[in-house]
């Protein structure tokens, strides 16, 4: 029997500040029930003035390594997804794996947007069934709180922070990542962006005071793309694996919006049983939003050994992608 990665422990954390509707139509000019309307949300978590990307991964990853009974020292890779690090250089995987102790284990930052945790994933995956490591821990943690221009009401009611994580191990069984699938299209990368601060656009007086510091986001453009992106990569994954929508235990996908949500299981046909949402208490978290939506179905208890499960995501660039996993 080939090889394959398993997770064997999940993990997630959010930040104490709840950041409810009322709040934000306060800041926004929106009404709380408009923005539940568009969005499905009514609270977010956002972080308090000291706590920064590798804090709230520090927490998911501690917890995903207890539900797996490893410790940190076992670990041979740090893997971790964010669009939000501490810093510009040193990686937060590198404060991670500092805070974690784990100094035997190569660390790196993984940048796709919404879709990092899938392609860190995938990462992980193929270290595993190559035999360069034999426990990996992919965690993705975002801090977009602090990329919000809280007049933009497009993304200042979208946006929360968070973490999730998950253990990665080597098994010689059936069960574990049946596959992963990663796309990308940079043809759409203007649909959502931080327009400064990197090297085409170098920070500057004026970068801040024009705001482009701040995610920017055309949203009506975004959600029809992503609707259809979703669709035809769920259904291409469900082709290739010669399975139907009945055959999957659960469908877990980025909690981008609430109406996105809705409308993608409706084009696919997925019944409200076989979904899972977070969507309506922690908004968007960017990538940490796959792992955080598995951790919590999985210590709801939904989750049962043997379920097949799709994992779906779509973010900035365009990125996208699914994955099949065997509980």
């Amino acid at each position: 029997m080939n090889a394959k990665s398993r997770i064997v422990g999940t993990g997630s954390y959010v930040p104490a500040r709840i950041v409810t509707n009322q709040e934000i139509a306060g800041l926004t000019g929106l009404t709380p029930a408009a923005i539940y309307r568009r969005t499905g949300i009514r609270e977010r978590r956002w972080v308090g003035p000291e706590e920064a990307t590798s804090d709230l991964a520090l927490k998911a990853v501690t917890a995903a390594l207890e539900a797996a009974g490893v410790r940190a020292t076992e670990l041979d890779a740090i893997i971790l997804s964010t669009t939000s690090p501490d810093t510009p250089m040193p990686s937060s995987a590198c404060h991670l794996q500092r805070m974690l102790g784990a100094k035997q284990a190569f660390a790196f930052d993984l940048a796709a947007s919404c879709s990092g945790f899938l392609y860190a994933l995938s990462v992980g995956d193929l270290m595993i069934r190559l035999g360069h490591a034999r426990r990996v821990l992919v965690a993705a943690a975002e801090v977009k709180s602090r990329y919000l221009n809280l007049q933009e009401p497009n993304t200042a009611i979208l946006f929360g922070d968070g973490a999730g994580a998950a253990v990665l191990a080597r098994r010689e069984e059936h069960h574990g990542v049946l596959s992963v699938t990663l796309r990308a299209d940079g043809a759409y990368a203007d649909l959502i962006q931080i327009r400064a601060g990197g090297s085409r656009l170098p920070a500057s007086e004026k970068t801040v005071v024009e705001g482009l510091h701040a995610i920017h986001m055309r949203g009506p453009s975004l959600f029809r793309v992503a609707v259809r992106r979703l669709e035809t990569a769920v259904t291409e994954t469900l082709k290739e694996g010669g399975l139907t929508v009945p055959d999957v235990r659960w469908f877990l996908f980025h909690q981008a919006n609430g109406r996105l949500l809705e409308k993608v299981a409706e084009r696919l046909g997925i019944p409200a049983a076989q979904t899972f949402s977070v969507i309506e208490r922690y908004g968007n978290t960017s990538s940490s939003s796959l792992p955080l939506t598995l951790d919590t179905a999985v210590r709801a208890d939904r989750i049962k050994p043997g379920d097949l499960v799709c994992l779906a995501t779509i973010g900035g660039g365009l990125t996208w992608g699914t994955a099949l996993i065997r509980w």
